[in-house]
């Protein structure tokens, strides 16, 4: 039984001489085996420490010699094993989480004495040097000879790079990487992203670009990325649409999405309140939505999109007299904010609402609105503009909704006093 993790061994003995421990941990292993003990010629399990400067490792008895074990951060890699003799407390950290629970239970059987021929022991022998050698944080594949078949990913990697390899899906063996803030998967055929990406709690950058990806699930929108995830490179795939959801994301700060055949931005797509670089080039894109103009960009570039010239005169109407109950009541569960979810209204009430429009007084428009374009300067919501089309043009249509005929008919009043911009 062998665990590589940080270790601190804390004499408990130092302070009443005044003393202080080092108090930083260093790269170990450690071992649990049997080893005749030179004094009572007994064969007795112990648990051994090597690190860098002493390989051979530090021997500690376990029968019956443990004061207690600290477990409490035992899920975050760490624990401490408190001895009597001597009095030490080893301190781990930087485990994996599963690989440290086992040791911990073969150490706690080893210290009662029971079932001991069942335990997984280790010879306990020097340690090579790359065996205490400070973890590897960042590794960087780009040929498909150089993947890892049968070996594990090094657990402590913080930046991950896998290119070039043609992987048709996420290798799981990445979604155990607890401590990766990068991860690259580009350049691969992966069409599917699954939901347990969500499940790495410090991703602040993943990178998809030029897969085959037909979809971005909602699982990935409602997962922990909503509170990391800064960086998203979704460029040249195969994507349609993106979630209702999506735009829970809201510490993104850097958006691709070229190269798609999106006909939509994100909805809410303005609620990205830090979003600071958005490019959305050659997708399908005819018009923007309405809140785009709560961006504030530095760096926007929509260019190579069909956009259509907007027209304010020329509207669609889906507006009943009088609303319906469902509106009415819609509407005041979305302009009060009231919580709804699957387990208050059913499922569709629950989509048509997570899809809900703002007309410009404020009030919110469900199923029944009255929906036209205008042309707006995209220099209003970005310092830099990529020009939208071959004729050095930075305008484009963004998608105006209103809750009813005086809303409209305020709107066109305002546009025909501005020459119907």
């Amino acid at each position: 039984m062998k665990l590589q993790c940080d270790v601190e061994v804390v004499n408990r003995m130092l302070p009443t001489y005044g003393m202080k421990n080092r108090g930083k941990g260093v790269r170990a292993v450690l071992s649990i085996g049997r080893h005749v003990d030179k004094t009572t010629h007994r064969n007795t399990i112990y648990l051994m420490v090597c690190t860098a400067k002493d390989r051979a490792g530090s021997k500690y008895k376990l029968k019956e010699n443990i004061e207690t074990f600290f477990t409490r951060f035992v899920d975050e890699g760490k624990a401490t094993v408190r001895l009597s003799d001597p009095a030490v407390d080893i301190c781990l950290s930087k485990a994996d989480a599963n690989s440290l629970k086992n040791f911990l239970s073969a150490a706690r059987l080893a210290h009662r004495g029971n079932d001991t021929d069942s335990l997984p022991l280790s010879t306990l022998t020097p340690v090579r040097a790359r065996d205490v050698e400070k973890p590897k944080k960042r590794l960087t594949i780009v040929s498909k000879k150089d993947y890892p078949l049968t070996s594990n990913f090094p657990y402590s990697l913080e930046q991950l790079q896998v290119s070039y390899c043609k992987l048709s899906r996420v290798d799981m063996r990445m979604l155990s990487l607890k401590a990766l803030r990068r991860l690259d998967l580009s350049n691969n055929h992966i069409k599917k992203l699954p939901a347990t990406i969500g499940d790495l709690g410090c991703l602040t950058e993943l990178i998809l670009h030029n897969n085959h990806l037909e979809s971005f699930s909602e699982a990935l929108c409602l997962s922990s990325l909503q509170r990391t995830l800064q960086h998203l490179d979704l460029s040249q795939n195969r994507l349609r649409a993106l979630p209702p959801q999506f735009c829970r994301l809201r510490e993104l700060i850097n958006l691709k999405l070229d190269d798609n055949k999106l006909v939509w931005l994100p909805f809410r797509v303005g609620h990205l309140s830090k979003l600071r670089f958005l490019s959305a080039a050659h997708n399908q894109l005819a018009l923007l939505q309405g809140d785009f103009r709560k961006l504030t960009l530095e760096n926007l570039d929509l260019f190579g999109n069909p956009f259509v010239p907007p027209n304010p005169l020329d509207h669609i109407m889906q507006l009943t007299f009088p609303l319906t109950l469902q509106e009415m009541a819609s509407r005041a569960v979305a302009d009060l904010r009231i919580p709804y979810g699957p387990r208050l209204l059913p499922a569709h009430l629950c989509r048509d609402l997570d899809v809900a429009e703002t007309c410009d007084c404020g009030r919110a428009c469900v199923n029944y609105h009255i929906r036209t374009a205008v042309s707006m300067n995209l220099h209003l919501v970005s310092h830099t503009v990529v020009l939208v089309d071959d004729m050095g043009g930075t305008d484009a249509p963004v998608q105006r909704h209103f809750c009813s005929l005086s809303c409209y008919s305020e709107f066109l009043d305002q546009c025909l006093q501005r020459g119907l911009r």
